[in-house]
């Protein structure tokens, strides 16, 4: 599992926006929000790099990357 710390993220919106942009590169893959802590949880198949790049694309701000 790979754990994201994203900055831009304040509601409903922003979690249906980076949840999308995630299952577009990995339609299996398993996203865990946590909006109050800036924290996006994934559990994919695809690289942290690929995974970053789509919530960048998304419009949201990866400040940090950690494996959990």
């Amino acid at each position: 599992m790979i754990q994201f710390n994203v900055e831009g993220m304040s509601c409903q919106h922003c979690v249906g926006a980076v949840t999308r942009a995630i299952h577009e590169h990995d339609a299996q893959a398993r996203v865990e929000i946590d909006l109050a802590a800036g924290r996006v949880k994934v559990e994919s198949s695809q690289s942290a790099e690929v995974l970053k790049s789509a919530i960048d694309e998304a419009g949201y701000t990866v400040v940090g990357t950690a494996s959990v």
